[in-house]
């Protein structure tokens, strides 16, 4: 009988690996193959669910928004050029509703999102305010006190919806937090997978305040941030913390004393990025793919994530050139392939 079921779970995670290695090919877009041994099964739909399918291509993307913004876009989507040219800038601009999530926002965002994880030139993402002193207040409660009851469900799903596709990009992606991210705001900001905020910030999940819960994924996000019983408290209180504060739980990754322009986290954010530039844009695809996919399973099938992720790479052209840029002592050229 013990043998019966060893061979029975073995044979499952075999199963399983081969529905990972499906996964990460598709994840990566066309012209990625399954090795041979693995080929012949289907993708389990749960999986290919939480990847990164392909959207519309990078033409998209350039007709829809260029480095020429006009003042009055909600979100202006920015290509740094030059030494930071890959690093892609999103920058709500709602002043006068304090960067709240309005209809028309979460369209804009969902329209950027959706082009941008398409385009192998992006190595970056950072998530920023144009607006001094505020990040994102959350929800635009103005438009929503117009809502019928029958409405808030349907929006909520598409601010959720939003998030989660911030969260999905294939490049790495950071929050500069310069001013208030509250409920939603601090939602958008977990959906990335790099938080920088300066000393002066505020930063908590605050609903409850209004009768409400976290509605954008602060419920599961959080706990993940910085664990099940402090997430709890801070959610239960609706308690906002500053930088220095989101630093000691582990809420953000690096805390900076505010300059006089106003932008000491996105200057931080620039800095990440840039070390980001250097490094195989495959692999640090990948590698997103694998950590967070992996996180949501036992260690044993998070390995054999990691395995499947890694197979991924070893054809490609950019690890023959890393190998070849050692050999020579000279930086790598990387092209994405």
């Amino acid at each position: 009988m013990a043998v019966a079921a060893a061979v029975g779970a073995l044979s499952a995670l075999q199963a399983s690996r081969t529905r990972l290695v499906a996964a990460c090919c598709a994840s990566l877009g066309p012209g990625w193959r399954m090795p041979r041994s693995s080929a012949g099964s289907r993708v389990g739909p749960a999986i290919r669910a939480r990847g990164w399918a392909p959207a519309a291509g990078e033409a998209a993307l350039r007709r829809g928004y260029s480095s020429e913004v006009k003042t009055e876009d909600e979100l202006r989507v920015r290509y740094l050029e030059e030494e930071n040219r890959g690093i892609v800038v999103l920058g709500i601009n709602r002043a006068y509703a304090k960067n709240s999530f309005s209809k028309n926002l979460v369209k804009m965002f969902s329209k950027a999102v959706d082009a941008l994880k398409s385009d192998k030139k992006v190595r970056t993402v950072i998530v920023r305010s144009e607006v001094p002193g505020i990040f994102c207040a959350g929800a635009d409660l103005k438009e929503r006190v117009k809502m019928n009851s029958s409405e808030v469900g349907p929006f909520v799903s598409k601010i959720r919806a939003v998030i989660n596709e911030i969260a999905n990009l294939p490049v790495p992606t950071i929050a500069a937090i310069d001013g208030f991210a509250l409920g939603g705001g601090l939602e958008l900001a977990l959906a990335c997978d790099i938080r920088v905020a300066a000393s002066s910030a505020k930063m908590g999940l605050v609903e409850t305040k209004m009768a409400i819960i976290p509605g954008g994924g602060g419920t599961q996000r959080l706990p993940r941030a910085i664990g099940m019983s402090l997430a709890k408290e801070l959610i239960f209180s609706a308690r906002v913390l500053d930088g220095q504060e989101a630093k000691a739980v582990g809420l953000i990754s690096h805390v900076l004393e505010q300059n006089q322009e106003g932008d000491a986290a996105y200057k931080k954010a620039l800095d990440l990025a840039r070390e980001f530039l250097p490094q195989g844009p495959v692999a640090l695809r990948v590698a997103k793919l694998a950590i967070n996919q992996g996180m949501e399973v036992d260690l044993v099938t998070g390995l054999a994530i990691e395995e499947a992720c890694y197979a991924q790479t070893i054809s490609t052209k950019d690890r023959l050139e890393g190998l070849l840029a050692f050999k020579e002592k000279r930086s790598p050229r990387y092209k994405g392939e």
